[in-house]
């Protein structure tokens, strides 16, 4: 389903746009202040661009670009004018949005945070990165799980961002929480193309959910983003995609829940998110519903070891030129944290 990038808009449907947001170089305050601006007329460029959107997404490091610079004085903050700008461009547009953010965190290295907001100006859900992608990045591992809300038209809705991404428990979580669209935002590099395209596919199939992902696009005198904006429908099919690396198109399609959930719910073959834990029900009554993984059972607790662990060469940012870091992960935890804890 697309509808001609959304132009036809069924009842049942969800149009998204993705904006393949031209790169940014953003080092004072006053840097982050204009592109808070540029990205407040970009939800508005959306709404002008279709009036049947529902939901526009922004890249990862939409505000901050890829410097990887942990300045205070550019992290932004949950209650600060950036998001209070985002809600408003919501607000005024009546679209909902999803936003990137530098999150400063008091107890140790920012968050890379993603906010969902809706066509009210109200944030409905905020994502820390759960997997920074080590050594490059040196944002602290995000603390709030992955969340999933109901956003337009009832669609169930969750976030990760770029490099959760190449871990397919994290799409598999997304789904297990009930979610029937999967945003991702990235400010992948080409290099990264081909892993993208198909990680984004699999991510999809693999748990009948729509996935809707964009990077960051063009240069900033230093890296290229690739844009890449691609919507992926339940089958894995690719439904919508931005292979010209044109900077600040917004890459468009309809997508419909309605179909996520009947396949979910009449799929035999390959319900891959259901049969996952009703392993053989052909043979058994109700499928075996063991956990037959060695790495789950280490994971949760907390002995994860993989076979060539000693050996394994890079295991800090000091190859990014990041000090290599010394405090404990869990050492000290915001109010927010513990909130969605509990």
């Amino acid at each position: 389903m697309n509808g001609l990038g959304g132009l036809n808009k069924s009842p049942n449907g969800v149009v998204i746009g993705l904006v393949q947001l031209q790169l940014p170089s953003v080092v004072t305050p006053a840097d982050l202040i204009a592109q808070t601006d540029r990205v407040v007329a970009m939800v508005a460029k959306a709404r002008a661009n279709l009036a049947t959107m529902d939901l526009v997404v922004f890249p990862e490091y939409a505000l901050h670009g890829l410097s990887m610079d942990t300045n205070p004085e550019i992290m932004c903050r949950l209650d600060g004018p950036e998001v209070a700008a985002f809600q408003k461009a919501c607000r005024d547009h009546r679209i909902w949005g999803c936003f990137s953010i530098m999150e400063f965190n008091p107890h140790g290295n920012p968050y890379n945070t993603g906010l969902i907001i809706d066509d009210r100006g109200d944030v409905k859900l905020t994502y820390r990165k759960l997997h920074p992608w080590v050594p490059v990045e040196p944002w602290e591992p995000g603390d709030l799980g992955i969340p999933v809300i109901e956003g337009p038209k009832g669609a169930k809705l969750g976030l990760i961002i770029c490099h959760d991404g190449m871990f397919p428990e994290m799409a598999r979580e997304c789904a297990y929480r009930g979610a029937e669209i999967m945003i991702r935002t990235a400010g992948y590099t080409a290099p990264i193309r081909d892993s993208w395209r198909f990680t984004n596919q699999a991510n999809a199939f693999s748990n009948l959910m729509v996935t809707a992902n964009v990077c960051l696009c063009g240069s900033d005198g230093t890296f290229d983003s690739m844009g890449e904006g691609m919507i992926c429908n339940f089958d894995g099919a690719v439904i919508a995609h931005g292979t010209t690396g044109r900077v600040d198109e917004i890459i468009t399609a309809e997508v419909r829940p309605d179909l996520v959930r009947e396949a979910r719910l009449h799929w035999g073959v390959e319900n891959n998110i259901y049969q996952l834990g009703h392993r053989g029900y052909t043979a058994v009554k109700g499928g075996a519903r063991d956990c037959p993984y060695t790495y789950m059972h280490d994971l949760a607790a907390g002995r994860y070891r993989v076979p060539w662990e000693d050996e394994v060469k890079v295991v800090d940012g000091t190859s990014c030129g990041f000090a290599a870091p010394t405090r404990s992960y869990g050492a000290a935890q915001t109010p927010l944290a513990r909130e969605a804890a509990e």
